[in-house]
């Protein structure tokens, strides 16, 4: 049976079985070091809605990145589809900007940012993680020649679902991941969305938003396991002018998407001390 708790948590259960067992009972001899697990200090400590991909811990084998050319589909437009490791922001938005650029924050989103505490995160407090903003968790791409769906493995099992042959209503509800719609720019899958709601973080910086958000993201399988992301920001109603971002994905081609409910495992936000931008973890 696998279980359904993810590296901060099994890390934080054996951290209590240790010094339990070491009130208990006399102090071990001293033993040789452990080899190092490899992970760095975001990965050892980031909380549900943030941090490097969880299955760097060991829970499932490290993937190599496989190389040769892009694959295509019988009607000659690359093939999107697998299982995907990171392709947008996690920690900073800042992070996929061009050498030199700066986020074109207004005075009242930087205002807001900086009142935003860490444990209000509402990836971290299992809520959908929004455009672009990606969890530390795997996620697939199911393509079709009428829809393209992206699914989620982390937070609450989210899904995007992307119409290929449509067009956006003229006033749509407010929600978390919009209103997308596809269309192909030679080897590009371009994804054109409006219709946000305001309620998700850019990143665990806090990066605000607003119901004006609208985004068009440029997917290009740069080969077999690359596949670029580079998405432009507009959104009036919270900065200065449109601005690009720039993040990529890697394929892994020998992972599944776990049962992971983010309700049943989130223990970390509550703990979560100060601002975003203070937060040690981070």
């Amino acid at each position: 049976m696998k279980s359904n708790l993810r590296g901060p948590q099994l890390l934080a259960m054996a951290l209590l079985l240790s010094v339990g067992a070491t009130a208990q009972a006399p102090a071990p001899a001293p033993k040789p070091p452990a080899k190092s697990s490899g992970l760095s200090v975001e990965e050892a400590t980031s909380p549900a809605g943030g941090g490097a991909n969880p299955d760097t811990i060991g829970l499932r084998p490290r993937d190599v990145t496989p190389h040769g050319p892009t694959p295509r589909l019988a009607d000659g437009h690359p093939d999107l589809s697998g299982v995907w490791s990171g392709g947008g922001p996690v920690r900073d938005l800042a992070q996929g900007l061009a050498a030199g650029e700066t986020i074109p924050l207004l005075p009242a989103a930087k205002a807001l940012m900086d009142k935003r505490q860490s444990k209000d995160d509402p990836e971290a407090n299992c809520l959908p993680a929004g455009i672009p903003r990606i969890a530390p968790f795997p996620w697939r791409i199911v393509q079709t020649p009428t829809h393209v769906f992206f699914l989620f493995e982390g937070n609450i099992h989210s899904y995007r679902q992307i119409f290929m042959n449509a067009k956006h209503p003229v006033d749509p509800d407010p929600t978390w991941y919009g209103h997308s719609i596809g269309s192909w720019d030679r080897d590009t899958l371009v994804v054109d969305t409006i219709g946000f709601n305001d309620k998700f973080w850019f990143d665990f910086q806090g990066h605000p938003h607003t119901e004006q958000l609208h985004t068009i993201e440029r997917y290009t399988r740069k080969d077999m396991g690359t596949l670029e992301n580079k998405v432009t920001i507009n959104d009036p109603g919270a900065y200065s002018k449109p601005f690009t971002v720039t993040f990529t994905a890697t394929l892994r081609p020998h992972e599944e998407l776990l049962e992971y409910i983010c309700q049943e495992n989130q223990q970390d936000a509550q703990h979560l001390i100060g601002n975003s931008e203070e937060t040690p973890s981070r």
